[in-house]
């Protein structure tokens, strides 16, 4: 990673954890769910897409399926629920999280750059994206999905293993980039990575630094699901929405939480917006949770703003996060949730991605 890149990213940490202006606060918000995501062949459920903490159904961009191990994403229709954008906005709007409620923890002496070392974690996992550019996308870490079906949240991208959709800018980030062509009966191409098979954990902080796409209908999102969403489906494997964000709402990201009896137009979320009305497009932030038994804690650039215990599940609920989970990163188009394109978004759009870093609780 470029040394710029660290000095850029340790300026926006110690800015972030300085901040307590009222307007990075964020409120318990409705997030769709990404839902689905299995193994390749596994049939995935339906999931309250996080996309953003306001949507509805399969969870953050998160198209219900996923690519699995082989590339091909199983379906993940089932069960998704539509997201009611206005409801789900106005819903996380209530209570807000103080930043300096709980400052972040850093970093891990397992890495040997200065900005990745978290005091207390250990690093577990670390993609950088330092490959040349063109360079394709890690497949000993990633999988790409080669998928094209709706995701359950009636989405209109196709998404491809092509470098044209996913490679590396040759100066330390991944692209993934929306375009808009005719391919395989769809009129946009996409990415989503999935991790499934190749890297998941049971509790820890996950971490990406990202430069968000934008525009009236693109929905990126970094999120995470069970990895028994095979056997139990979804939402009960759980679903972990980490960064969201859609086109409409260029100020907010949405974090949330899916299981069984809070999911699709119903999750656990709230939202984070920029102070001033900034865009996040216009720059890198970093998205992280932090989640260890019975708690997981929502933070951009250091503040803290979200947090929910086993205490928050509505009756008849269940609390299902203490399981592997594994990692998905994608850039959807369409949907309830963000809506469809217009005569204002452009194309190409593109979500670049500094860093995904991973760590576990040290004893």
């Amino acid at each position: 990673m470029n040394t710029w890149r660290i000095w850029v990213a340790v300026g926006a940490f110690l800015v972030g954890c300085a901040s307590n202006d009222p307007a990075t606060m964020a409120a318990p918000a409705q997030s769709g769910g990404h839902g689905g995501g299995s193994a390749a062949g596994t049939p995935a459920a339906p999931a309250g897409m996080s996309g953003g903490g306001g949507s509805a159904g399969c969870g953050a961009a998160r198209a219900c399926g996923s690519g699995g191990s082989g590339g091909a994403a199983a379906p993940n229709d089932a069960g998704t629920g539509a997201r009611d954008a206005a409801a789900n906005d106005a819903a996380m709007r209530d209570a807000a999280v103080p930043n300096d409620a709980a400052p972040p923890d850093a970093a891990s002496d397992a890495s040997s750059e200065p900005d990745a070392e978290r005091p207390g974690w250990t690093l577990t996992f670390r993609e950088e994206f330092d490959q040349p550019a063109g360079t394709g996308v890690d497949t000993t870490k990633w999988t790409p999905v080669n998928r094209g079906d709706g995701f359950g949240n009636n989405e209109l991208q196709f998404y491809t293993p092509r470098t044209e959709n996913a490679r590396m800018d040759g100066d330390g980030s991944l692209i993934i980039e929306v375009r808009e062509e005719q391919y395989m009966g769809r009129m946009y191409t996409s990415a989503r990575l999935e991790s499934t098979d190749k890297f998941e954990q049971t509790y820890g902080r996950f971490e990406i630094r990202a430069q968000v796409a934008f525009g009236q209908g693109i929905w990126p999102a970094f999120w995470l699901l069970g990895n028994d969403i095979g056997e139990v489906s979804w939402p009960q494997c759980g679903e972990i929405d980490i960064m969201e964000h859609v086109g409409r709402t260029p100020s907010t990201n949405y974090g949330s939480l899916h299981g069984p009896g809070y999911s699709g137009g119903n999750p656990l979320s709230a939202l984070y917006e920029l102070p001033g009305g900034a865009r996040l497009a216009d720059g890198f932030h970093e998205y992280t949770v932090e989640w260890e038994p019975d708690v997981v804690r929502w933070y951009v650039d250091g503040n803290l703003y979200h947090t929910r215990t086993p205490d928050d599940v509505p009756a008849g609920g269940e609390w299902v996060y203490d399981h592997p989970f594994y990692m998905i990163l994608n850039v959807a188009v369409g949907g309830p949730f963000p809506g469809s394109p217009d005569d204002t978004t452009t194309f190409p759009q593109r979500l670049l991605v500094d860093y995904v870093r991973v760590y576990e609780r040290e004893p």
